[in-house]
């Protein structure tokens, strides 16, 4: 009996019948980087909730999961969604090494959030081993067209210049959401998956109940740093 499985963008499949194709399960760390403000929470909870809310600014980082299936293997996405403001910046290279994907975050109505994307990449540059992790730059906001400060070309042409993968994508309305998280999990699969010790197999472990979890916030930082 043939595995009934549902097709979505992107060439991935939803497979309903696991037995019939055991399907293995890799760990990939994805974090988000960029100056406060770009969206990089609302763009974590979209990728997890596909919902969209006015979020306060990330104190430390944020840890979210989401699980996207492939044809071939199942990713579980731990994706950190770091804090943008200065004063952390000191700590924030302790969330991103050993990062499979990184996406580098701007607002496309706020030309110095596209400046400090560099400044990011730069220091991202000297963490990671080349080949090691898929670096994707983030235009967000593409809702504020009217209010636009950094063209499309200006994105591209930056992504073409450093080697990098380019998507420009709106936390309000959704658009190019999933088709970017669909996308980051192939081109991870393909590029680091392939690799000798590439990717590393999830396994569940045996849930272990908490009592004073706080699940009012999906978004509750897992890492505050300071008192």
């Amino acid at each position: 009996m043939g595995d009934d499985h549902q097709q979505v963008p992107g060439g991935a499949q939803l497979h309903r019948n696991t037995l019939s194709r055991p399907v293995r399960t890799f760990r990939v760390k994805m974090v988000l980087l960029g100056s406060s403000g770009v969206g990089k929470s609302s763009l974590a909870l979209r990728f997890v909730k596909d919902e969209f809310r006015n979020t306060s600014p990330t104190v430390g980082c944020a840890y979210l999961t989401r699980v996207v299936h492939l044809n071939h293997a199942t990713l579980r996405f731990e994706i950190w969604d770091t804090a943008g403001q200065e004063k952390y910046h000191s700590v924030t290279p302790l969330y991103y090494r050993g990062a499979h994907a990184a996406l580098l975050v701007y607002d496309i109505s706020k030309r110095e959030t596209f400046i400090r994307a560099q400044v990011w990449l730069k220091e991202l540059q000297t963490h990671y081993i080349p080949g090691s992790t898929v670096i994707w730059l983030v235009g967000n906001k593409g809702d504020l067209e009217e209010v636009r400060q950094v063209s499309a070309q200006e994105g591209q042409n930056l992504a073409d210049e450093k080697g990098l993968l380019f998507t420009e994508t709106s936390a309000l309305s959704g658009e190019q959401i999933s088709e970017l998280l669909l996308d980051v999990a192939h081109r991870v699969y393909e590029c680091i998956g392939a690799q000798q010790g590439g990717l590393s197999e999830w396994q569940e472990t045996p849930f272990v109940h908490m009592h004073h979890r706080n699940t009012s916030n999906p978004l509750a930082s897992c890492c505050k740093v300071g008192p």
